[in-house]
């Protein structure tokens, strides 16, 4: 077993970057039950989630699993749907590279909804790395990079099952079912359902907070290991049919679709994914490996917003091969490759038509320097041509140093290009009676310039005592400079979304400093501050980014008893989050009651987990989100005239449902 969990590692760095190898490295040797880790030898600034620490909330989806974790902010998307969006440095998902084992996963047309396609049971771990990536996994990374590990065959349990039912009318279930086949083969099936089915109104509008849902998830994977010979492979199998109806209390689709007697809509998405990975290590040559991944996807999404119709189909294929090794001796080591993209995209915006091929071959080379003490650095290049974004070279530094014990000082540097898919990204958009208008057509792209930023960010953090407690503290700070960037401007006019190049500067700078500390023996404490100054030159004037607060604050409690006879435990946790105020979009040409103020009231939610640990096998789990019941006010402008010229759904700042309270159990068969 240990010369496949071995194999495994290297497998797994062959087939990722080399930030990814010393995340599973440090895994590895900490011999520590955090569920939360960070790391004083890793070259990058990066935070390693583990499964424990999504067993700290509901965590049904990918989405849901940042909750108690403050790199990441966690803001619903719009109104309707109950879709959570996630940033980093101040910058929406698109900014950021999303993988699944380190093959790229939610970008394009899942940009909106792709995080709630996989359940936070599937999750092994999640590796959060601010700042540009590697260049292994392309050149599309800005702000940083998420990758999703997901529970390997090899060392998965026999049965596992997750009930999960909340006070809105969610249910879930989660099945793993997992089998050795022989010595060299193992197999996982993952079945996951979820459904809601009643409609809740908390805020008296006609419309429905959340909306009615409805999704099946399989997933079923197989894993090669043959130790001796050096080879490991994984092959995966996904498909996924996801529903969801929202609108006003009374729209029924057969009736009212494509009508005026009920706004409504409905949001229908299909996917189908295979993905393989081979790897080989040379048996002779541990530190010399090659990788080859392969992933192909299928994307099929129809919906209506209203009056509103939206289409977009997305058929993609990605390849990567890597070779790594070392020059001279193992502090010095190397990752070099190629790679390939293919997306073919269907896009109906009404009777628009935005269908297009993108499509792109690239090259990377990565040099690592460690001197296994206080020095290390990461610096990459690649260079790519683009159907679409010509041809263009993409750098990438990163640098780490260790002045002294517990002490650690990195730097990251780096560019990043893509392709912003406008109507996907901003679907809560077409939930509004605004117009979409482009006003640069000269481009490839919507007729709009590729985004090109650049990335630098500085960290610190030190570990000490404090009254013979470990404790930690850190800051960071991230600038973000667009050369271009497609700017999707709400504050022109209440009934228009402009869409243009940006005219003058536009730039995100992001400060945040933390302080951890372990009150007791199994008593945490996570407290961090966040500062986000995102500016951009609209054109009417400079303002801070619509619906993203200045000041954020984020605390954590967790609290474990001892583990007593038979593995019986109480774990408690609190989150506590508080955000200020947010730049709303312009609305002064609405009639006073569909009128918001500048500036959104800073607020604050609470979050609570208690879970009982009976055995080693079974557990039940009780929580509540939004405790403190803060509800934002009109929420949907113009819910009375819903096709109307003021009706706009895509102005949240706030939670919309109010309290909510779950509960669930964990059975394992071991």
């Amino acid at each position: 077993m240990k010369k496949q969990i071995t194999i495994l590692l290297l497998f797994l760095f062959c087939t990722s970057n080399s930030f990814s190898q010393d995340t599973l490295q440090e895994i590895k040797v900490q011999n520590d039950r955090k569920s939360l880790k960070k790391s004083y030898r890793l070259t990058a600034n990066t935070t390693v989630l583990t499964s424990k620490e999504l067993l700290k909330a509901a965590c049904c989806n990918l989405a849901e699993s940042f909750e108690t974790n403050p790199s990441i902010d966690v803001n619903f998307s719009d109104a309707l749907t109950g879709t959570k969006q996630i940033k980093m440095l101040g910058l929406t998902s698109p900014y950021l590279m999303i993988t699944e084992e380190n093959i790229p996963s939610v970008r394009g047309a899942s940009q909106a909804y792709g995080l709630s396609f996989t359940p936070g049971t599937w999750v092994e771990s999640i590796q959060i790395t601010k700042g540009a990536g590697s260049v292994v996994n392309g050149f599309e990374s800005i702000s940083g990079q998420i990758n999703t590990e997901l529970i390997k065959p090899i060392s998965d349990i026999p049965f596992f099952l997750n009930v999960y039912g909340s006070t809105d009318s969610r249910f879930e279930l989660n099945t793993h079912f997992n089998t050795k086949i022989s010595d060299k083969w193992s197999s996982s099936l993952f079945l996951h359902g979820n459904t809601r089915v009643s409609k809740n109104d908390m805020n008296d509008d006609g419309f429905l907070d959340n909306p009615l849902a409805k999704q099946i998830n399989i997933l079923n994977r197989w894993q090669y290991t043959n130790a001796e010979k050096g080879w490991v492979s994984f092959i995966n199998f996904r498909y996924m049919d996801d529903r969801k109806q929202t609108g006003e209390l009374n729209f029924d689709p057969d009736r009212d679709k494509g009508t005026t007697n009920y706004w409504g809509s409905e949001i229908n998405t299909q996917r189908f994914d295979v993905s393989t990975k081979l790897g080989y290590v040379f048996p002779d040559m541990p530190y010399q490996s090659i990788g080859f991944q392969n992933a192909f996807n299928s994307h099929d999404q129809n919906s209506y917003f209203g009056l509103n119709q939206y289409d977009i189909k997305q058929k993609s294929y990605y390849s990567n091969l890597i070779f790594n090794s070392i020059i001279n001796n193992t502090k010095h080591k190397f990752s070099t490759g190629l790679n390939f993209t293919y997306d073919q995209y269907g896009e109906f915006v009404n009777v628009n038509d935005y269908s297009r091929i993108d499509n792109s071959v690239g090259a990377f080379f990565e040099y690592t320097y460690d001197n296994t003490d206080n020095f290390s650095v990461v610096l990459g290049g690649r260079i790519d041509n683009h159907n679409r974004l010509g041809t263009f070279a993409t750098p990438r530094l990163h640098v780490r140093y260790n002045p002294w014990e517990k002490g650690v000082l990195r730097f990251s540097a780096g560019r990043g290009k893509r392709s912003a898919n406008v109507f996907a990204e901003n679907q809560q958009l077409l939930a509004s009676a605004r117009t979409f208008d482009f006003l640069d057509t000269n481009g490839k792209i919507y007729g709009l310039n590729p985004e090109i930023a650049w990335n630098y960010g500085l960290s610190f953090m030190q570990g000490f005592l404090l009254f013979g407690k470990s404790a930690d503290v850190g800051f960071d700070f991230y600038r973000t400079d667009f050369q271009n960037q497609a700017v999707v401007d709400v504050l022109q006019s209440p009934q228009q979304v402009l869409f243009y190049n940006v005219k003058g500067k536009s730039f995100a700078n992001s400060l945040q400093v933390e302080f951890n500390y372990e009150l007791k023996k199994h008593f945490n404490l996570r407290t961090a501050y966040k500062f986000y100054d995102i500016q951009t030159d609209y054109l009417s004037g400079t303002y801070q980014r619509p619906l993203q607060a200045k000041h954020r604050f984020f605390g954590n409690l967790g609290y474990e008893t001892h583990i007593l006879d038979k593995g019986k435990q109480w774990k408690f946790d609190y989150t506590f989050n508080w955000l200020g105020k947010q730049q709303l979009p312009n609305t002064s040409t609405n009639p006073q009651e569909d009128r918001l103020p500048e500036f959104s009231p800073s607020f604050s939610v609470m979050n609570v987990q208690v879970t009982r640990t009976f055995s080693a096998t079974f557990e039940i789990y009780i929580g509540g989100e939004n405790i403190g019941n803060y509800k934002q006010d009109n929420v949907i402008l113009g819910n009375e005239n819903p096709f109307g010229p003021t009706f706009d759904a895509s102005i949240v700042y706030g939670p919309i449902f109010g309290q909510m309270y779950y509960a669930g159990l964990r059975f394992k068969i071991k």
